[in-house]
């Protein structure tokens, strides 16, 4: 028994030796090298990888990110406060011009392309200022989550090597999200846009590419400007609960959820279009519902958050009214 105890203690020491993680210098090489091996040059790897460092922050802000749960009330009132829609409707109206050219081309509404700038960083004013490659090797090296920031990593390679921005000015959040869009590496390669025609697809400073880029995603994954997103309702006493939900299932005729007795917020019946909605609860059937159309599940394929979503939707609503 001694003897099997002892040999278990070996092959666990030995597996361990065999597995030992890679010092961060050792991971980067083999990162290099994984890159050449893919065909990007090699002076442009070792450029690109030039300042590259362990940002412990950022892999401490992915470890602990917050799992505190508030209610959609506070969050729309952090989120949405009034000093945001006065600062959307004006930013609207200045960029009107280049929002209706975009809204044209892609029939995406221009309220909800302001209103997902505005949720994303502050109409641009909160980009963050972590250099992507870093930040992405980091997250990478931590090991959790390796295969999805590998994957980001050489996305922002791409980027890189057609030369939508220089390497200096290439940062973004500490989870590599980047530009006034927050889009990841990949999101950008596949919906990102030059709308100017300069040649590059700027999301970081070109507001007419940022808009553009926005309007894109949405459109790409099913947007309607025929239709708004959705609205807040009302359901009876006796309702069945079991209907709420986001799920295809779940999804019915605006004239069914009539007959079951949900209503308009006001009490007002529902309007009599040719709508299929799904029922939304984020906070269960005591908080707030919502009927919402399709393309409210368009936004929930640019942030699986219902509180998120809701709040781009309430924030393009007062856009709307102008408060």
């Amino acid at each position: 028994m001694k003897r099997i105890k002892i040999l278990i203690l070996f092959s666990v020491v030995f597996s361990n030796i065999l597995w030992a993680k890679p010092s961060f210098d050792e991971y980067v090489l083999d990162l290099k090298q994984q890159a050449i091996a893919k065909g990007y040059a090699s002076d442009f790897v070792e450029q690109a990888f030039s300042q590259v460092k362990l940002r412990e922050t950022v892999v401490k802000a992915d470890k602990n990110q917050p799992e505190t749960k508030i209610t959609l009330d506070k969050y729309l009132a952090t989120r949405v406060p009034d000093w945001k829609v006065q600062k959307a409707v004006k930013l609207l109206n200045e960029n009107k011009a280049i929002l209706d050219k975009v809204e044209q081309k892609f029939g995406v509404q221009k309220r909800f392309i302001v209103a997902l700038w505005g949720n994303e960083s502050n109409f641009g004013s909160i980009q963050g200022k972590h250099p992507v490659i870093s930040s992405l090797v980091s997250l990478a090296y931590d090991g959790r989550r390796e295969t999805l920031f590998k994957k980001q990593l050489f996305a922002a390679l791409d980027i890189l090597q057609q030369g939508h921005i220089s390497q200096d000015k290439f940062v973004g959040s500490w989870a590599g999200a980047m530009g006034q869009s927050q889009f990841m590496p990949t999101s950008f390669l596949n919906y990102a846009v030059d709308f100017d025609g300069d040649g590059k697809k700027d999301i970081w400073q070109n507001k007419a590419d940022v808009f553009a880029s926005i309007a894109n995603f949405l459109k790409s994954e099913g947007w309607s400007d025929k239709y708004t997103w959705g609205r807040q309702v009302k359901i009876p006493d006796n309702f069945d609960l079991s209907m709420i939900g986001l799920q295809r299932d779940a999804f019915k005729p605006l004239s069914e959820w009539h007959k079951l007795g949900v209503t308009r917020y006001s009490g007002d019946d529902l309007p009599q279009a040719n709508l299929s909605a799904s029922l939304l609860a984020p906070d269960g059937p005591k908080g707030r519902i919502y009927l919402v159309y399709e393309n409210f599940h368009t936004l929930m394929k640019w942030n699986r958050s219902s509180y998120f979503g809701v709040s781009v939707s309430y924030l393009s609503d007062r856009i709307k009214k102008g408060s």
